[in-house]
């Protein structure tokens, strides 16, 4: 991890005045969306204040990218904004495949962290107190990144994976409504 990753959580917790909302990290794979979205839960603890990490990879597969968002959005997005606590029901991976798992309950948190590849899309970006974007270091080099963290034989996967975040954020516009963190 580098460095660095808890100076910017740190910065971000205090400049942000993060107290209570909804937060989406988002950017490419390999980025560091997951490394800083633990240090800003860290930096956010530090301050005394409380908040819940979902993953889009709880939702996410190789198959069906993005077109799971309804359910994140029932599930968690509309529960966090009644102030309830929520159940939703993470994607395992059985023998290389998909499955729905068992639920998973959360108590909410005044602040809850959205972190990965489509969590700061248009279709909800208004009802999001922070966006944030992860560029990350160049395609090949987050590639080889991703490959060494989920292994050589899911590169095929990840390569399409690349293929397909590039034509989403172009279309969604992503990066240009987010706050760009690096």
């Amino acid at each position: 991890m580098p460095q660095d990753w808890a100076w910017l959580a740190d910065d971000v917790a205090v400049r942000c005045g993060l107290t209570e909302g909804i937060v989406a990290i988002d950017g490419p794979s390999g980025a560091g969306k997951s490394t800083f979205a633990a240090e800003l839960v860290r930096a956010l603890a530090d301050r005394g204040r409380k908040s819940v990490l979902i993953s889009t990879d709880d939702y996410a597969t190789w198959d069906d990218p993005a077109s799971w968002w309804p359910e994140l959005e029932r599930d968690v997005i509309g529960a966090f904004e009644r102030r309830h606590d929520y159940f939703y029901r993470p994607r395992i991976w059985v023998d290389g495949r998909p499955e729905i798992g068992p639920e998973k309950w959360v108590r909410r948190q005044p602040i809850l962290i959205i972190e990965g590849v489509t969590s700061a899309r248009r279709s909800c970006a208004h009802r999001f107190t922070h966006l944030f974007w992860l560029d990350g270091p160049p395609a090949p080099d987050r590639l080889a990144r991703t490959v060494a963290r989920d292994g050589e034989a899911d590169r095929d996967h990840l390569t399409r994976w690349q293929h397909f975040e590039e034509g989403w954020f172009a279309v969604d516009g992503t990066r240009e409504r987010c706050e760009v963190l690096r």
